[in-house]
């Protein structure tokens, strides 16, 4: 069974990309700092499109009631996730910093929509840590009790 990300998230995601891109060709202190981190953003943006938002296109299935043995393939994505959950949340420690040389050097050089990208971006990844990874790894919990699949099963 293939999981998706649910259209909001992938669409807000497109935007962001969309937006560091165009911070980069500000030029300059700027330019430099968006580089920074897109170099940051991209490994981690490809571990969230793998594993840790896909389990989140079955929220409102489960929510629902639905389950059926397809669904234990999630299984594989959430189990990755608690694994790498620690290294991700690294991951976001760096990404803020660089953010914040973002916003301070949009400051500096008056570019006022690049600070409020980057203020936005850091409530962004406070969003991932305090509701999509978690409701992620709530999805391979419901999805195992549910169908009845102890958790040894997966180790």
């Amino acid at each position: 069974m293939k999981f998706t990300i649910p259209k909001t998230l992938q669409s807000e995601h497109e935007a962001l990309h969309e937006r560091l891109r165009q911070a980069t060709e500000a030029g300059g202190e700027v330019g430099e700092a968006a580089k920074t981190l897109a170099h940051l953003m991209h490994p981690h943006f490809v571990k969230e499109d793998e594993f840790a938002l896909p389990p989140l296109g079955l929220l409102v299935a489960l929510a629902r009631g639905e389950v059926n043995a397809e669904m234990a393939a999630v299984l594989e994505l959430t189990v990755r996730l608690e694994a790498e959950l620690p290294e991700m949340l690294d991951e976001h420690r760096s990404i803020v910093e660089a953010l914040n040389t973002l916003r301070d050097a949009a400051a500096r050089a008056g570019h006022d929509d690049i600070v409020a990208f980057a203020e936005a971006l850091v409530e962004h990844a406070q969003t991932e840590e305090t509701v999509m990874y978690p409701a992620a790894i709530l999805v391979g919990q419901v999805v195992r009790q549910r169908l009845g699949i102890g958790a040894a099963a997966l180790a």
